[in-house]
């Protein structure tokens, strides 16, 4: 549950709202991540934001020099269909632009022609809370510091 207590360092108005919203998503996404749920993101710069933000469990990089094919079989194989309780197996988190949007949509695709339930309500979320700020994975690492009281918040509460 949301604290009213809890204010961004943002102050009142729409942008706390907002980054309190990615916040909590962000927190549930760390904590299952944290547990082995692997977060699927496009470049390395993206995995210095997640780290920024102290996902510390599996981070898999598309941009590896793989074709998709190779790596689409790589996540089938080492992470399967279903986590532990039946849902998602992992978390897709493209960038929130046109290209973003088209590998989202190709992986999703894909895995799920493979019997792979993959997660895209992380970006959906950070999509319509963010978008003005950014529409890019990397840049919440900049973000880091308003939206770090709200995923500790969140992450504590989730496990």
């Amino acid at each position: 549950m949301r604290d009213q207590k809890h204010r961004s360092p943002l102050g009142s108005g729409n942008a706390a709202e907002r980054f309190e919203i990615a916040g909590f998503a962000l927190g549930e996404a760390r904590a299952k991540n944290r547990h082995g749920w692997p977060v699927i993101i496009e470049g390395k710069r993206d995995r210095y934001a997640l780290e920024a933000l102290e996902f510390t469990g599996p981070i898999e990089v598309l941009n590896r020099g793989w074709g998709l094919d190779r790596f689409i079989a790589y996540l089938y194989e080492t992470y399967g269909t279903r986590d532990a309780q039946g849902g998602p197996s992992m978390c897709l988190l493209m960038d929130w632009d046109r290209t973003g949007g088209r590998l989202q949509k190709s992986l999703t695709e894909r895995l799920e022609a493979m019997d792979v339930k993959v997660c895209d309500a992380l970006r959906n979320q950070l999509l319509k809370a963010l978008k003005p700020e950014t529409r890019v994975v990397e840049s919440l690492k900049s973000l880091a510091v308003d939206l770090l009281p709200f995923i500790d918040m969140e992450d504590s509460s989730v496990d």
